[in-house]
């Protein structure tokens, strides 16, 4: 997770190295991860020794088997002579097209023998640029809509092509929603923006997609999580007149009709359009400052019961942390009150997984406090997630990252125990947690531990946590009746 992490971070694959057979299993989640989020990665994993395969000797496993429906691709190197070759085109593989993690194997003995072998370069990858007249054909669909609507999201993105798709917005006259956790591709204060198609969204804005006439989707795969459960568009033939854009060119009807499909990447086109556009002949500023109103009251805080309001903490961290502050988050109902009341402003300052895997959260924080330490780093948890992964604020205090956590402790599993409430009310089962104190474990490594009962006491945690020169680990006891930022659990 802290190699997809870094993949993220910096558009070049993170490396990780696992042992045979456990650790192989264990950077399965890590892999998935990296699959669903198309974010480059190669994770290189111990193999017995060629002359011992297919024995079930010690920690055997077949990795093609294995990894085949993770990764993008998948194999096993038997000659040393033959390591630069599968190298470089894992490099290749895992940046090209749609990005994702590769799996190379090496056998022990392959390993750890000599060769003479040639070295490489580094990868030779396309522009993911697209021809003038895929822009043209974009620009002409979108002048003649009456409810147009851009969607940005996927991989291959920059801090340059997020100022792009505020150009390109503002001169177009087009409101602008990012997909699921992709939430920093553009400025969340700029006033064509108008929302995230996340969990749980804004139901104008749910409303909104479906009553599009135009869809401009930059980059998003258009998965479950970002149409409702495929409600706001309808498979296979959307009502919705669908331009995809993607660097996958078999992404592009894979669930959803498209009136155009161009293939490339997102963040180079929306530069190209960018540089390409004229207004429209129609002005559309009505409509989007009604897009936008709707978003900026759904960024009112909604009272949530306890001493620990988590949509107050969200406001307060708004005013705390500067622009360049990295927050993570890995799954579950906690991420609700992050992603709907905090607003980003650069790119690549959200890492959570679209996968929606637990525990990502933290290893994370750990890779992004590595690559930046001059910034903020906070990773947000809850207390079944963090302890996903708790060995990981080890590591932190290890190499010096200088994460700080923020255990939003309520003592349960709180998206299953949701679900259970509302389909087999008061049958609980399984979503109760026996919680360390999380303040003190994170004192007996050495690190900063504090425990905050009161939203009164929240800032000044915050400000102790920013000052400290180690990692720091926040615990916020909050009533298990905020279930998340619109349920609340009733039968307690």
């Amino acid at each position: 997770m802290m190699a997809e992490a870094h993949g993220k971070l910096t558009g070049t694959p993170g490396i990780c190295f696992v042992t045979r057979g456990p650790g192989a299993t264990n950077a399965s989640a890590g892999v998935h991860v990296a699959f669903q989020d198309s974010t480059p990665m190669i994770l290189f994993v111990g193999q017995v020794a060629s002359d011992q395969r297919d024995r079930e000797a010690f920690q055997e496993v077949d990795y093609r088997a294995m990894f085949g429906p993770l990764a993008k691709w998948v194999a096993e190197i038997d000659r040393t002579d033959r390591i630069p070759e599968y190298i470089s085109r894992a490099f290749h593989v895992a940046q090209s097209g749609r990005p994702g993690p590769v799996v190379l194997a090496l056998p022990e003995d392959v390993l750890s023998a000599k060769c003479e072998a040639t070295v490489l370069p580094a990868a030779c990858l396309p522009s993911g640029r697209v021809a003038q007249s895929d822009i043209a054909a974009i620009l002409d669909l979108l002048s003649g809509a009456e409810r147009p609507l851009v969607l940005a999201g996927g991989p291959l993105w920059s801090e340059e092509a997020r100022q792009a798709l505020e150009r390109f917005a503002e001169v177009a006259q087009l409101p602008v929603v990012t997909s699921l956790r992709c939430q920093d591709y553009m400025d969340n204060h700029h006033r064509n923006y108008v929302g995230d198609m996340g969990i749980g969204p804004n139901p104008d804005l749910a409303e909104r997609l479906r009553a599009a006439d135009v869809l401009l989707c930059l980059g998003a795969r258009l998965g479950e999580m970002t149409t409702g459960g495929y409600t706001l568009l309808t498979p296979p033939n959307p009502q919705q007149k669908l331009i995809h854009v993607h660097p996958d060119p078999s992404e592009p009807g894979h669930v959803f009709y498209p009136t155009l499909s161009v293939t490339g990447q997102a963040g180079q086109v929306v530069q190209q359009l960018a540089d390409t556009c004229e207004a429209p002949a129609q002005g559309r500023g009505a409509d989007i400052a009604v897009a936008r109103a709707s978003y900026d009251t759904w960024q009112e805080p909604q009272d949530t019961p306890g001493t620990v309001k988590m949509e107050r903490a969200m406001t307060e961290l708004r005013d705390m942390l500067p622009d360049t502050a990295i927050l993570t988050n890995g799954a579950g109902n906690y991420c609700g009150w992050l992603h709907r009341y905090y607003r980003w402003r650069t790119y690549r300052t959200q890492l959570a997984p679209t996968s929606g895997s637990m525990g990502y959260g933290l290893p994370a924080a750990v890779a992004a406090a590595l690559e930046h330490p001059d910034r903020p780093v906070i990773c947000f948890a809850g207390d079944g997630c963090f302890q996903m992964t708790s060995q990981e604020f080890g590591t932190a205090c290890e190499y010096g990252a200088k994460v700080i956590v923020l255990v939003v402790n309520n003592g349960m599993y709180g998206t299953i125990r949701m679900h259970q409430q509302g389909k087999y009310p008061g049958r609980v089962s399984g979503t109760r947690l026996k919680n360390p104190d999380f303040a003190a474990l994170a004192r007996s490594y050495g690190a900063l531990g504090l425990t905050v009962t009161d939203n009164a006491h929240f800032r000044g945690a915050m400000d102790q946590a920013l000052a400290a020169d180690t990692p720091a680990l926040i615990e916020l006891q909050v009533d298990p009746r905020a279930l998340s930022t619109r349920a609340i659990l009733r039968d307690l």
